[in-house]
Formats: C-alpha cells, sequence, structure tokens
C-alpha cells in the first residue's frame, strides 16, 4: 500500500549566533594546470552513452553530490547563510569529496518582488551577496562552486514557496510559467558547463501518470515537452527526469517509480540527454511493506531493480538517485543505507560505470532525514558522511577563476593538524592537506608522530596505518586529486585525549 511520506520541515531562524570558521575546513586558490585540466575527467558539457555519463572529451564520470536546499523556501535562498559564508561551506562540502550540488528553487525566484532573507552579513561573511536578488544569489554560488572543481544541477523543486505539488504546474503557476523558467535558466547558464542539467520536476506524484496519454497528467509527455524546451535554448544540458509514485497500479516513493520508462521512454530532440531520476528513503520519511519483509535487506536490491535499478543494468540510459536520506535513528535505516550504498556500485570497484547520486542533504534542517551537518552548521556528521564514502568519486576541472596554476611541474603540499574536541578519553582532529607546488596533485600522503599513546580509533576519508606512535595516512579515491592551490581534508578520532598537537609532513605525489 502506497503511505505518504512525510512533508519535509525547513525549519529556519532569522538570526543565529555567529559560527567560528571550521577548524580545518578546506580553502581553495580555484586554480589548476592546463595539463591537469585536460586530463581529468568531467571538462566541458556532458551527454550520455548508454548507461553512463560521458564528459565533452568523451570521459565516464560519476556525480556523486550533495543536496543544498532553501531557494524552494520562503528565504528565497540556500539555507545556512545566516550561519555561515556560503564560499566556506562550498569549500567545505569539496573537501568532504563532494563533486556535485543540487540546488532546489521554485519558480517564486523569479519575480521581481523576490528577496533573499535570513543571509549574515557580520565580519565580512558573505559580502558579495549583498543587494543581490535570488537568481544573482544563484549565480555567486555556481560560480563558486566551479571554481572549486564542482558541478550543480539546478531543481525545480516546487512551483511556489508554498509547497510540493504533485503535478508539474497548478493553478496559480501554470505549465507555460514552468516551461519559460526553465528555459530562462538555460540561457542563463548557457555559456557555463558549471552547470550540468535541470531537474524538470520534483517527485511527481498521483494523478501524475506516466504513459497514460492524458496530457493534463502524463509526466512523462510533460517532460518531453519541458525538455525540448531546455534544448531549444541550450542543447548541451543534461535533462533529467524524476519518476511518479505510481504505474499500473504498482506505487512507491514520489518521483521514485520508473517502471513506465521500459515501455515509454522519454523522446527528446537531442539525443544522449536524459538522466532518469529516482528518489529513494528510509522509515524516518515513511513506512514502505519492503521494510517489514521478513528478507530485509536482502530483499532490496529486487525493489530497487524493478523501480528504476534496471534501467541501468539493461544499459538503457544513466541513473541518478537525485534524493536519498535518514536520520540514521533505527537499525531499519541503518541496514537501508548500508544496503542501497552497496548497490550504487562503490567507485573503487567500477569507477564511473556506477549509479549516480546526491544525498539528502547538507542541511540540518530537513525534519525527517536531517543532514550532513549538525544543527550548529558547521560540524560534520561523520557516522553519516562515512556511510558515504565508498561511492564519492573525483572532483571535476575548476571552470575558472584565480587565473593559471603556472608553467612549472612541481608537485608539493602542506598539511595542518586540528583539534576539533577533546573529552579527555578520546578527541576528533582534522588535518588538512594543501596543494603548495606548481601541478596537480595525483595523490598524498601525510604522517607524524604522536609523543604520546595516542591510538587512532577511526579515520575518515583517508586510510592510515599505525606503528607506535607513527600514523601514516593515505588519501581516498575521491580526494587524492587536488589542483594547485586546493586542499583536501580528512578526519579521524583518537583516544586518549589530552596529547600535544605534532608535527605533520606531507608527501605529493
Amino acid at each position: 500500500m502506497f503511505r505518504l511520506r512525510s512533508l519535509r520541515r525547513a525549519l529556519c531562524a532569522a538570526a543565529a549566533a555567529l559560527l567560528l570558521p571550521l577548524a580545518g575546513a578546506a580553502t581553495s586558490a580555484h586554480a589548476t594546470t592546463s595539463a591537469h585540466a585536460a586530463t581529468a575527467p568531467g571538462a566541458g558539457y556532458w551527454h550520455t552513452s548508454g548507461r553512463q555519463i560521458l564528459d565533452a572529451a568523451g570521459q565516464p564520470v560519476r556525480i556523486a553530490g550533495i543536496n543544498w536546499f532553501g531557494f524552494e523556501t520562503a528565504n528565497y535562498v540556500v539555507h545556512g547563510l545566516w550561519s555561515r559564508d556560503y564560499k566556506n561551506m562550498i569549500d567545505q562540502m569539496r573537501s568532504l569529496g563532494y563533486n556535485t550540488i543540487r540546488l532546489p528553487y521554485s519558480d517564486d525566484i523569479f519575480k521581481s518582488t523576490t528577496v533573499p532573507n535570513s543571509i549574515d552579513f557580520s565580519n565580512g561573511k558573505n559580502a558579495d551577496l549583498r543587494g543581490l536578488n535570488s537568481l544573482q544569489v544563484m549565480d555567486r554560488i555556481v560560480a563558486y562552486a566551479g571554481q572549486d572543481g564542482l558541478k550543480v544541477i539546478l531543481d525545480r523543486h516546487r512551483p511556489d514557496a508554498g509547497g510540493q505539488s504533485a503535478l508539474w504546474y497548478t493553478s496559480s503557476v501554470p505549465e507555460s510559467t514552468w516551461i519559460a523558467d526553465l528555459k530562462a535558466l538555460a540561457a542563463r547558464y548557457a555559456a557555463d558547463p558549471t552547470v550540468i542539467g535541470i531537474d524538470l520536476h520534483n517527485e511527481p506524484h498521483d494523478p501524475a501518470c506516466w504513459g497514460c496519454g492524458d496530457v493534463s497528467v502524463d509526466w512523462r509527455l510533460a517532460a518531453q515537452r519541458a525538455g525540448n524546451a531546455v534544448l531549444s535554448v541550450n542543447p548541451d544540458l543534461l535533462v533529467f527526469v524524476e519518476g511518479v509514485g505510481t504505474f499500473n497500479g504498482v506505487s512507491g516513493w514520489w518521483g521514485g517509480n520508473l517502471m513506465g520508462v521500459a515501455q515509454y521512454p522519454v523522446q527528446l530532440n537531442v539525443a544522449n540527454r536524459v538522466v532518469y531520476s529516482a528518489h529513494d528513503y528510509a522509515t524516518s520519511v515513511a513506512q514502505q511493506s519492503w521494510f517489514s519483509d521478513p528478507a530485509f535487506p536482502a530483499n532490496m536490491p529486487g525493489v530497487w531493480d524493478s523501480y528504476w535499478g534496471y534501467i541501468f543494468k539493461q544499459n538503457i540510459a544513466p541513473v541518478w538517485v537525485g534524493e536519498f536520506g535518514t536520520t540514521l535513528a533505527s537499525a531499519v535505516d541503518q541496514k537501508w543505507l548500508a544496503a542501497l550504498v552497496s548497490y550504487l556500485r562503490p567507485t573503487s570497484t567500477y569507477g564511473a560505470d556506477s549509479f549516480q547520486w546526491t544525498f539528502w542533504s547538507w542541511n540540518p534542517d530537513s525534519g525527517d532525514t536531517g543532514g550532513i551537518l549538525k544543527d550548529d552548521w558547521a560540524t560534520v556528521d561523520t557516522v553519516k558522511d562515512g556511510y558515504l564514502t565508498s561511492i564519492k568519486a573525483p572532483l571535476f576541472p575548476s571552470t575558472g577563476g584565480g587565473g593559471g596554476g603556472g608553467g612549472g611541474t612541481t608537485a608539493s603540499c602542506a598539511a595542518s593538524y586540528a583539534v576539533s574536541s577533546d573529552w579527555g578519553s578520546g578527541f576528533n582532529a582534522t588535518v588538512t592537506v594543501t596543494n603548495t607546488g606548481t601541478a596537480a596533485l595525483g595523490s598524498w600522503k601525510v604522517s607524524w608522530t604522536w609523543s604520546g599513546s595516542q591510538q587512532v580509533t577511526n579515520m575518515w576519508n583517508a586510510s592510515y596505518t599505525q606503528s607506535g606512535g607513527t600514523v601514516t595516512a593515505v588519501n581516498a579515491a575521491h580526494n587524492g586529486t587536488v589542483p594547485v592551490g586546493g586542499s583536501a581534508s580528512f578526519g579521524f578520532g583518537g583516544a586518549p585525549g589530552g596529547g600535544a598537537v605534532p608535527s605533520v609532513s606531507c608527501t605529493a605525489t
């Protein structure tokens, strides 16, 4: 039986206590060598080939990203800017190994009367956003993300800030407005391959159908109309098409049912542009029958195969899980997330021949999932982030800013060590690796020696060995490549606390 998914609550404060910059958060000089830009996957606009997404040079790429919501709410801008600078947050996403940002929006941001609110400008934060409208703020976020090696997918999440709609239109926001605004965004970023595509509408559901032929409710036909409109303005964009709630009497998550693709594929005027998108959630969002199956979680791959996985496995088209998330509060949810991550295919084994994904969400103020950030908008939920480590993927070449990387080919790096918390019996720390040379890093290794009896208890975004007091940490698959002037970071827990901060050496390769 289909159960309605609970509404995500975007609970935001008008003002918040000012936060110090996160210890060890990455900063970037936004430069890369021409040789690196020519060889690293992801440059230029993208297209599809079977189940893979390829860059302009034909190299396969993997979207491994995060949802950062807020433009679709009555704040008319991404959330968290009441606490932190937007560049600092994008740098932090980069340091954690997320290579793509999905930006939800509503059509309200196109209105001349819309003014973004809840942005903190104190102490120089967000200084270059002062006086800008929502679209201009989006421009700044897109530009900085591109300089940091992240791509952006724009997501038409709602027709207005009031809430989600089952269909792509409402009485106050007709289809003509939806399509006009999609075309406006496609034109706005036509010269910027940081924006790789547009998610046409978030979570269509009943009465939306797939392939029924009724133009007023057939989401597949509407997606073709809108997709062709987008491509008429910018034929290089990817068109992301979500599923529906119910197909042939079988129901599931809103937007997560792509069973109809087998019989009724989306056909656009420009070939190799369609990426199908599914959403999948755990019990913190809503209950579904498969969670109570005695075979759970072993039953889940079959469930995913039937709803959307078959599209990838039959080489029909790429599949992007545009949203998935959970509070991780229950054992069922923990098993679900572990099973889904395994199903999405580890990058170390399959590379970019894998499912694409963006986790929900960066924000902690998603009421039924929480986020990668905790409620202070700075501390990383390392348990939740750790589940995603195996499916993270390399960053992409910078799309500009900061000038060139110089003519030399010297690879070198420096590392800094910062304790983020110490409770006596244990501690957490962050190590930030900065590319100080004139060539991009392909990989890096850092080491230090504690003077006391400290031992690493767990580490994320790097692997390690320890012999006595000496620790050697090596980059993970997703954060070894660091452009000139750029940074990457990893964190770890150790015990006992109270030790002195050691000197850290860095070796670049």
